[in-house]
């Protein structure tokens, strides 16, 4: 089994698409309007093979309050470079936190207030810590 689409609920396609994809550089895989009032659009991290999607129009994207997703991990190689980057794209991030054991984190909300984090664990890069 492979998690391939995490849906995120947002108030607003067109900001939340820029966001994702302007900011935070996710690859817009698509933005599809496949019936009147239906809208899809999906973004990938780059690297990953999970995508997140967005969109109006089918239940999936409205029976969740936009904002109400926290915890989504971005997992990164060197936590203070993709931070670093971040910032230069104009994005408010919270300083990276060691929290122990090797793992680190810095964490931010989209538009919507949505709850994301980039994580960096030692293990994974090589770092002893």
């Amino acid at each position: 089994m492979k998690l391939e689409l995490v849906i995120l609920p947002v108030a607003d396609v067109d900001r939340s698409k820029a966001f994702y994809r302007d900011v935070l550089g996710f690859v817009e895989d698509l933005d599809v309007r496949p019936a009147d009032g239906v809208r899809i659009v999906q973004l990938t991290p780059p690297g990953s093979a999970c995508s997140v999607g967005i969109g109006t129009g089918l239940p999936v994207f409205t029976e969740t309050p936009p904002g109400s997703v926290r915890g989504l991990h971005l997992v990164v190689t060197h936590i203070e470079s993709a931070r670093n980057d971040l910032v230069q794209r104009g994005l408010d991030i919270d300083p990276v936190e060691d929290v122990g054991g090797g793992v680190r984190y810095a964490w931010f909300t989209d538009p919507d207030g949505n709850g994301l984090t980039l994580q960096e664990m030692a293990w994974r890069t090589g770092d002893a810590f």
